[in-house]
């Protein structure tokens, strides 16, 4: 059950993102000829609005075929009025953005619909505390609550931390004890840890870990629309971060996974309930819109950078270059593929 719904939500994400070509490429007068969910033999083919569509055996991606796009072969052209060569070069930039677009869209919608149902969210009550650490001299014990700093009313787990990171000086915290406040005084330490990528930084701690606890996170409208906000624009700075670590070295490129990860960690968010999937599937399709801007040929964002020469300079790039770009945009990509799989089967076998 699980893979088949991993299955389907990478089936989702990639039929929006191709819907955001699609339906920009029609509004440019541009003739869609197939518009196709997975590669390999098709399974299921029919004829609606002018465009084939059609359902292929590995469900793994997608693509829409324009007429006069061919990204196997670049120099196969066409010049007619819905060609998608006689745009200009605004209008196909238009159609390219518009897949990712669409992703960062799709994104946006579930963190709102996540938002609305009360998604749990950490309470900053305190699991461990670490000896000689600030928070131990200052008296802080496991399952106090931090319900304040300096006055600040504190109500998650994340508040608390970002609030302590970013403080100068000591702090006041209100600590709720077997039902009673107590206030305790401390000063937070720089102290080395690892971020989310692995990598050793210093950040101001006061030497707690989280008991677990949850609660649910009760928002207005406005305070749902800004969640669903916020979400979208971290998810997308972490990977836009996370893909210019692996590029540069600071990340080791045994990180990188591929669809075997993507299966695998969709299919375990599937037994944790429906708000994991859909919290996964937002991380998903903000990949999908992030990875696809890359400036790698054979990609949107490749297209994108040859679109951007063009209105530059007022002349296309030669046919030569642009075979040449596509065929090294061709090996990055399988090369980068090939790499995710083979970082998916070693984590697989252990």
């Amino acid at each position: 059950m699980g893979i088949f719904v991993a299955l389907l939500v990478l089936s989702g994400i990639v039929f929006f993102h191709e819907l955001g070509h699609y339906l920009a490429a029609r509004l440019m007068g541009v003739y869609v000829e197939v518009f196709s969910i997975g590669f390999g033999k098709r399974l299921f083919t029919f004829k609606k609005f002018n465009t084939e569509w059609s359902f292929s055996a590995i469900p793994l991606g997608g693509y829409v075929r324009m007429k006069g796009q061919d990204d196997t072969d670049p120099s196969k052209k066409s010049f007619d009025k819905d060609s998608y060569n006689t745009k200009t070069p605004l209008q196909k930039i238009f159609i390219l953005l518009a897949g990712p677009g669409f992703n960062f869209v799709i994104a946006f919608f579930l963190y709102f619909i996540i938002a609305l149902g009360s998604p749990p969210i950490l309470s900053p009550v305190i699991g461990n505390v670490i000896k000689d650490s600030p928070a131990f001299i200052a008296g802080l014990e496991s399952n106090d609550t931090i319900s304040s700093i300096n006055g600040q009313k504190i109500q998650t787990w994340q508040e608390m931390a970002d609030t302590i990171k970013q403080s100068n000086g000591s702090l006041n915290l209100g600590i709720i004890r077997d039902g009673f406040l107590e206030y305790k005084i401390l000063t937070p330490k720089l102290t080395q840890t690892k971020n989310m990528f692995g990598e050793s930084v210093q950040k101001k701690m006061i030497g707690i870990s989280s008991a677990g606890v949850t609660h649910p996170l009760e928002l207005t409208l406005s305070d749902t629309l800004s969640y669903a906000t916020s979400q979208t624009v971290f998810a997308s700075t972490m990977i836009f971060t996370g893909v210019q670590k692996l590029i540069t070295g600071d990340v080791p490129a045994k990180e990188l996974g591929g669809v075997i990860s993507i299966v695998k960690l969709t299919s375990d968010a599937t037994e944790s309930g429906w708000m994991s999937v859909l919290f996964f599937a937002a991380l998903i399709s903000v990949n999908l819109g992030v990875l696809n801007l890359l400036p790698i040929p054979a990609l949107d964002g490749g297209h994108i950078m040859f679109n951007l020469y063009e209105l530059i300079f007022r002349r296309e790039a030669s046919e030569a270059v642009m075979v040449k770009f596509t065929i090294v945009g061709w090996i990055i990509l399988f090369g980068l593929m090939g790499l995710g799989l083979f970082n998916d089967i070693n984590r697989l076998m252990g």
